[in-house]
């Protein structure tokens, strides 16, 4: 086995649960070229991935046979293909190459989400990556997830106040969609919650829910309801938009503790195997993308019949009450 290649297009948290799959080839064929092929987008996740030997990037706009044109030149001898979907399909097909992929159990999530049955195997997404290399003789190393940040986009916690030097934990407060998100009322009672330094971590799109807590948390004027409810002895840095992906996972890595909904921080924070309290809305742990190989707790309302109402999520909730959400009990 000369030159194998891995494709996977999006998203974070997805290409960070194929990295056991890439590290795991890499042992089993030290001499072989590994490239993968993702989005231009999630480039930085695999950047300095050691065991990538060349990263091929989807750019937006261009063709698929712009871009088997270019593969073709590699002459690969063996295609993984951890999306599975129809695009990855043309492109092994006119690759011509042989490979291996996954059963992505589309019908049994159908089933869960639509009918509320559920035929699932307990098995990890990680686990089932490995269906696409078992021919070639790959197996599971068992050592879990890998993230590499660039030394350049480590944080050194200097930067940080001098009450978060000494510890802090990670709220992130990001997602997808809207449904795998606390309210964010829910979010300032997690943080009041926890009682200790907490920096905040989210994308740019989060930043007014961001600035909302930081306020909540600093001033000394509230509403009657939140002046009744909240001790506000927590400690809050907003760290929302201010850090790229790398440096966000940077300081992840330092964090005590890390809180997170179903995104692909939970994975990421899973690779630098931190306890992890994970939250869940309208997904649930058995699609199988829990966090894998660290210590987690499970957050979630069990037993609503609306849930789960997507293998993926929606911009506000169906049924117009998000008790997915708001009637989650935050238990250490």
């Amino acid at each position: 086995m000369k030159k194998i290649l891995i494709i996977r297009f999006s998203s974070i948290g997805d290409i960070v649960l194929t990295t056991p799959v890439i590290r795991c080839i890499k042992q089993k064929y030290p001499n072989a070229e590994l490239h993968y092929l993702t989005k231009e987008n999630f480039e930085s996740v695999l950047t300095v991935n050691p065991y990538i030997d060349k990263l091929h990037l989807l750019n937006s706009g261009q063709g698929i046979f712009n871009l088997v044109s270019i593969l073709k030149k590699e002459k690969f001898d063996f295609i993984v293909d951890l999306h599975k979907n129809l695009r990855t399909k043309i492109i092994k097909t006119l690759l011509g190459k042989p490979s291996g992929t996954f059963n992505k159990l589309n019908f049994e999530k159908w089933l869960l989400v639509n009918f509320k049955i559920n035929k699932l195997p307990n098995i990890h997404i990680v686990d089932r990556y490995f269906e696409a290399v078992k021919n070639i003789g790959v197996t599971n190393d068992e050592n879990g997830l890998d993230y590499f940040i660039p030394e350049k986009d480590q944080v050194e916690l200097e930067w940080l106040p001098d009450h978060f030097r000494m510890y802090y934990h990670a709220v992130v407060i990001g997602g997808q969609h809207e449904t795998k998100k606390l309210p964010y009322i829910k979010l300032a009672q997690l943080c009041e919650s926890i009682n200790g330094p907490v920096v905040l971590i989210g994308g740019k799109e989060d930043m007014e829910v961001a600035k909302q807590l930081e306020e909540f948390f600093t001033q000394n004027e509230h509403a009657d309801y939140q002046r009744e409810h909240f001790k506000k002895k927590t400690q809050i840095f907003n760290g929302v938009g201010k850090f790229n992906l790398n440096q966000s996972a940077s300081l992840i890595e330092q964090a005590a503790m890390v809180y997170t909904h179903d995104t692909g921080m939970m994975h990421i924070a899973a690779a630098f195997k931190k306890q992890i309290y994970s939250i869940w809305g309208n997904t649930l742990p058995e699609f199988g993308m829990y966090p894998y190989k660290t210590k987690f707790v499970v957050w979630e309302v069990k037993n609503l019949d609306c849930r789960p109402c997507s293998k993926i999520g929606h911009d506000k909730c169906p049924k117009g009450h998000f008790n997915c959400m708001n009637k989650i009990d935050f238990q250490f």
